[in-house]
């Protein structure tokens, strides 16, 4: 019965990511996953190459998450958290506090990264509310920067890219600095930070905080950039009293090769947005931590209290499934598995720069990239990749792939190759010739 997928009426009436409703694009019918795998409707199996955007890190399947999300469904799978508590909140709580650094003690549950970034510039409005300097309502952020769907979120994002642009007047004006120019692994330039003083300098009195992608600016180009960038970034938002916030939605929980990006960098944020591989993938939840000071700030604003309360807020279910995802991470296999992927990356997607479409190579922990010398057309590569038996979705100029942790050698080894194969297809426009063509093979330390 997997073939009676209704595509026609997929088509007419469900709108997905990104997509008109009048020139359609197309969509593969999944009936089942497991491991590192997709099956479609059809049979064919694909090697999932972006986890699910960036989220399954276990792969799929994983009988412990599975367990426990059966056991507390059968027991509790929602209820308010407004006035009640239970034991899933509270001890994937326990867990993040364990996890991430010292200074974070308050966590803040929420439904998704989106409103994780959303939470957090509400909390930095609100702490300095509470500090009596109501006019610090600003954020300020780099170029290049992706923080989510929403309003607040969209606001934040790159400022010429970003889809803010086509909101007009409805979205909060934000400040914006170059995006950090030093390559992950070079020390820092010294001109690297000076726009960010600059800002900082001459508007620091209505700058509520800093928020950043930490070590890779993720959906704005996939970019890696230096620790010393963030020390450096730490240090102004100290001397300035800003706020530092730092979105590591896409990079927590091991994908760079650190538990937490900001690790590198070996600094501590005042805030902290989280999402994504929280639960495995398995169901959506986000978390918002944030230090006693600010939390204490936030407590004597106007409001008294922090202004935000999703319904489903610390569901049962999505902290039990968050709980048994952690309790996978903390046994540490993770390192080895996302070294190992990084060392076979770096090996086989090395000699990707002699090929005349690809401008750059990039690899750091468990992402791989292939920057194109220009724009490639998404579905035409989609269908390629589905052909070559992988799931790998480009996106504006790029080709990457950040596979489960749980990836075999072999099926990591099709993706690559996949890559690869697929790159070599794409012309050059015209006569126009490729940018010099450099490769950044990172390390994680």
């Amino acid at each position: 019965m997997r073939n009676l997928l209704d595509f026609d009426f997929d088509s007419a009436h469900i709108w997905h990511p990104y997509t008109s409703m009048t020139h359609s694009l197309p969509v593969f019918g999944v009936h089942s996953a497991k491991g590192c795998e997709l099956e479609l409707v059809d049979g064919r199996k694909l090697v999932d190459g972006t986890s699910s955007w960036w989220a399954c890190v276990h792969g799929y399947g994983h009988p412990e998450i599975i367990s426990a999300m059966e056991k507390q469904l059968h027991q509790l799978s929602h209820v308010m958290f407004g006035g009640i508590t239970h034991a899933p909140a509270i001890t994937l709580c326990k867990k993040l506090i364990a996890m991430t650094c010292e200074p974070l003690t308050k966590v803040f549950l929420c439904d998704s990264g989106s409103i994780a970034v959303e939470v957090a510039i509400k909390m930095a409005l609100q702490y300095w509310q509470g500090q009596e300097k109501p006019q610090k309502q600003r954020i300020l952020t780099v170029k290049k920067g992706y923080h989510g769907d929403t309003f607040a979120a969209m606001s934040v994002c790159d400022p010429e890219g970003g889809m803010h642009t086509m909101f007009g007047e409805a979205v909060t004006k934000q400040c914006f600095a170059d995006a950090p120019k030093t390559l992950f692994g070079e020390a820092l330039h010294p001109d690297d930070l000076a726009q960010m003083r600059g800002i900082l300098s001459t508007q620091h009195n209505e700058i509520a905080a800093v928020i950043i992608e930490p070590i890779m600016q993720g959906a704005g180009g996939m970019r890696f950039y230096s620790p010393e960038y963030l020390l450096g970034l730490r240090k102004l938002c100290d001397e300035f009293n800003v706020l530092l916030i730092l979105d590591e939605i896409a990079t927590g929980f091991g994908r760079t090769g650190k538990l937490f990006a900001y690790e590198h960098a070996d600094i501590t944020p005042d805030i902290l947005c989280l999402g994504k591989a929280l639960t495995g993938g398995y169901i959506s939840l986000a978390a918002t931590l944030c230090t006693d000071k600010v939390a204490q700030g936030i407590s004597q604003s106007p409001a008294g209290v922090f202004m935000h309360g999703p319904t489903f807020m610390g569901n049962p279910l999505a902290c039990s499934a968050a709980c048994a995802s952690l309790d996978i991470i903390n046994r540490n296999k993770w390192r080895s598995q996302v070294a190992a992927i990084e060392q076979q990356m770096r090996l086989e997607l090395r000699d990707a720069i002699a090929i005349p479409s690809v401008k750059d190579v990039r690899v750091l922990g468990a992402v791989g990239v292939l920057e194109m010398v220009a724009p490639v057309d998404t579905a035409l590569l989609q269908q390629q990749f589905v052909d070559l038996g992988v799931w790998v979705r480009p996106f504006a100029n790029l080709i990457y792939i950040m596979p489960p942790y749980i990836i075999t050698p072999m099926q990591l080894s099709q993706l690559t190759a996949a890559m690869k194969q697929v790159a070599a297809r794409i012309p050059l426009a015209g006569d126009i010739a490729p940018t010099q063509a450099t490769t950044s093979f990172i390390s994680h330390g």
